[in-house]
C-alpha cells in the first residue's frame, strides 16, 4: 500500500483560541468544503467541540458523482494545540489527517498534515497520479481560500 502525504500551513490573523473554537466544532467543517463535494452531516446532535473518540459520519461526492458515506473518528484532541481525525470507514484505504495550532503573535499558524492511501492497488496509484491528488489540493486551496474569507 502506498502512502501519499499532504502538508498545507496557513496564518491566521486571529488568536489560537478563536482558531480552536472554529476548527474543533465539527459542524464547521462543512463551511470550509467545496460545494462540488456535496457535503452532509449525517450525525445527529454533534456537540459544539470535539473529543476524543467523537464519530462523525457524513456523506460525499469526491470524484465522478459518486455519492460516498465516510466515517471519521477523532482520536486524539490536546486542546488548544491539535486534534487528528482518521476514517473509519469511506473512500480511502488509509486517511490520517492531523490539525496543529501554534501561536504567532497575535496569529495562529495551522498545520494540516495528512498521510492517505487509495484502493485498488496500481489503479489507485495511477488514479492518484491523474487526478486524486489533484482533487485533494484542489479541497485544500478551496479551504486555504475560505479561511482567509472568514478571519479577515
Amino acid at each position: 500500500m502506498k502512502v501519499y502525504n499532504l502538508e498545507r500551513k496557513s496564518t491566521l490573523p486571529i488568536t489560537i483560541d478563536k482558531a480552536w473554537s472554529f476548527f474543533s466544532d465539527p459542524k464547521n467543517l462543512a463551511k470550509i468544503t467545496p460545494e462540488s463535494m456535496n457535503f452532509e452531516i449525517l450525525t445527529k446532535d454533534l456537540p459544539p467541540s470535539i473529543y476524543s473518540g467523537l464519530l462523525v459520519q457524513y456523506t460525499v461526492t469526491p470524484l465522478l458523482g459518486l455519492k460516498m458515506k465516510w466515517l471519521t473518528e477523532i482520536k486524539h484532541v490536546n486542546k488548544p494545540f491539535y486534534f487528528i481525525d482518521e476514517q473509519k470507514s469511506g473512500p480511502y484505504t488509509l486517511w490520517y489527517h492531523e490539525h496543529s495550532f501554534s501561536e504567532n503573535g497575535s496569529q495562529t499558524i495551522m498545520t494540516d498534515k495528512v498521510s492517505y492511501a487509495l484502493p485498488f492497488s496500481i489503479l489507485g496509484n495511477i488514479s492518484h497520479s491523474i487526478f486524486v491528488r489533484k482533487k485533494i489540493e484542489s479541497i485544500f486551496d478551496h479551504r486555504e481560500k475560505v479561511i482567509a474569507d472568514l478571519f479577515k
